[in-house]
């Protein structure tokens, strides 16, 4: 395997870390505003939200990133193979994360909130001051466990003709007719990716338990 094929895979993992690190983004933000719309029980949005969180969850990411790729042409719409799979990614990975925010969210005592409030606490402080550092500290761990979940779902955008990681060392092992070392050369920059979200969510999680009090 030469220098240049071992180039030929990082690039396809620059691609897999721009779909991934997007898709984190706009899910988390995303999954957050899901979960506040289902804890405060807005009507008929909550409903939507709940059948939404179900489909996407029960559904194969590569049957929903072909769905989101070939959907819009029924109303003459055409989308890029990147962005339906920006698109894809956020929306699978908002599902979980409006899952483990709502949980945390239902999770803090009412008391403390009903409190805040009798202290003249305007709502958005008592989010921002009381509610969110604690949902925030309980959710570290599992969103960051669903960001690495998502690193490992990303083979599945070569379906609609992304190159990432994996389809480039099986086009380097095709070409080389030496498939092993390409995927061994894969396997090494995804556990260098991984090994570098749970190194920040340990980061995080001292942090936390430093500005609290907490063991680490």
């Amino acid at each position: 395997m030469s220098y240049i094929d071992v180039l030929s895979i990082l690039k396809g993992a620059g691609v897999t870390m721009l779909f991934s690190i997007t898709g984190i983004i706009i899910g988390i933000s995303l999954g957050l505003a899901l979960a506040l719309i289902r804890w405060g029980k807005v009507p008929i949005l909550s409903q939507l939200i709940v059948c939404y969180v179900s489909i996407i969850r029960s559904a194969p990411l590569v049957t929903f990133i072909l769905f989101i790729f070939y959907a819009p042409a029924l109303l003459n719409i055409e989308i890029s193979p990147i962005v339906a799979s920006i698109i894809a990614l956020s929306l699978n990975i908002a599902a979980f994360n409006s899952e483990i925010w709502r949980t945390a969210l239902m999770s803090t005592p009412k008391s403390q909130i009903e409190s805040a409030k009798a202290m003249g606490m305007t709502k958005r402080m008592v989010f921002t001051k009381i509610v969110f550092p604690q949902v925030w500290r309980r959710s570290v761990s599992n969103l960051v466990n669903d960001m690495t979940i998502l690193i490992k779902q990303t083979p599945a955008v070569a379906v609609i003709g992304i190159v990432e990681i994996t389809r480039s060392a099986s086009r380097v092992g095709a070409s080389t007719y030496e498939p092993l070392p390409p995927f061994l050369v894969a396997t090494a920059i995804y556990i260098a990716i991984l090994l570098v979200f749970v190194r920040g969510q340990r980061i995080i999680e001292r942090r936390i338990a430093s500005q609290y009090g907490l063991k680490a």
